[in-house]
């Protein structure tokens, strides 16, 4: 057996098991020791207007699994009846993130399921443009992209692929 003891594993100040190996702008663990790309801080509680401006910066820089992080936090620390929303948001950058990566199963489902919460959020709230967000064209984008995903004819580079949210 190895020497890996249960203190050699990457724990939070709560002893939650957090992976400290260094990423790729997908999301993907690196080997330990070689250049990753920066992490996106989680916990950071930011004006909606922001959550949607950064997001898309880091949509348009191809990196989908971070912007996955943006509304994670704004879904966990924004109001309640917006929780849909942020969620369905989240989804879709995962779904990004997993079509990307090559995962056609795993992309098409999330983009569908993110479609499905952004737009039922929408029907709901009779919003269609919150904080400018275009979500009958982000509902759409998600669509197309997961029937894109599924034909199998195009490897999905997550930066010409990201949507326009305002």
């Amino acid at each position: 057996m190895g020497s890996t003891s249960s203190n050699a594993r990457d724990r939070d100040a709560e002893g939650r098991a957090r992976n400290a190996r260094p990423r790729d702008g997908l999301g993907r663990p690196l080997p330990y020791g070689a250049q990753g790309v920066a992490r996106q801080p989680e916990g950071i509680v930011r004006a909606p207007e922001e959550s949607v401006a950064e997001a898309q910066e880091l949509l348009d820089a191809g990196r989908p699994f971070h912007a996955h992080e943006v509304f994670e936090d704004a879904w966990k620390s924004g109001p309640e009846e917006e929780r849909g929303l942020w969620r369905g948001l989240a989804q879709l950058a995962v779904g990004l993130t997993h079509a990307a990566r090559g995962n056609v199963t795993g992309g098409a489902r999330l983009l569908r399921r993110g479609a499905g919460a952004v737009e039922e959020w929408a029907t709901a709230s009779g919003q269609q443009r919150p904080y400018g967000m275009d979500l009958a064209a982000v509902t759409d984008w998600a669509r197309q992209l997961a029937r894109t995903v599924e034909s199998g004819t195009v490897v999905i580079d997550a930066a010409e692929c990201a949507p326009r949210l305002v």
